[in-house]
């Protein structure tokens, strides 16, 4: 009895070891680090804005919300901000903050961030547009049009707490 009980104070140990190793990033819809409004996910706090808007003004609105329209880096954040998109009932694809507008086919993020992730759909960006929209279906990114009118999603750093 003795051995077991040992058994289970070490497995239950290990097991909490491990989780803090192999840890998912916090989601939170609610958090008190990001504006009302804003969904949290690890460092950063991320809205849908579902009125349309061309790509130079939805950057403004998300510039005067204090953040960018959104730079995406991984597969989980792509994810994310499709199930964002999805969640505000949008149908259409919608602006992210990738533009090769100043340089052809030299993409930037609005926020300056490192282009580490491109996941284009097929045959894409083909040259069609300076601005990056993601399609709700699919996840998948494509060139267009900058001034074409879509939803957009927008950016910002969590605000520490102050204790």
């Amino acid at each position: 009895m003795a051995f077991a009980l040992r058994l289970t104070v070490l497995l239950c140990g290990i097991s909490g070891l491990l989780t803090g190793v192999w840890s998912i990033p916090k989601v939170k819809s609610q958090d008190k680090d990001c504006p009302k409004g804003w969904t949290r996910l690890d460092c950063h706090c991320y809205i849908y804005q579902g009125h349309e808007r061309t790509f130079a003004d939805a950057e403004s609105v998300c510039n005067i919300l204090g953040g960018n329209l959104v730079s995406i880096h991984n597969a989980l954040e792509n994810a994310f901000v499709l199930e964002l998109i999805r969640a505000g009932g949008n149908t259409s694809p919608t602006w992210i903050g990738l533009t090769d507008a100043i340089e052809e086919n030299h993409f930037i993020w609005t926020d300056g961030s490192k282009r580490d992730f491109f996941p284009f759909a097929a045959s894409e960006p083909n040259n069609s547009g300076d601005c990056i929209e993601l399609y709700e279906i699919n996840g998948l990114w494509d060139d267009t049009g900058c001034e074409r009118p879509f939803p957009f999603v927008c950016i910002r750093d969590v605000i520490p707490s102050s204790h």
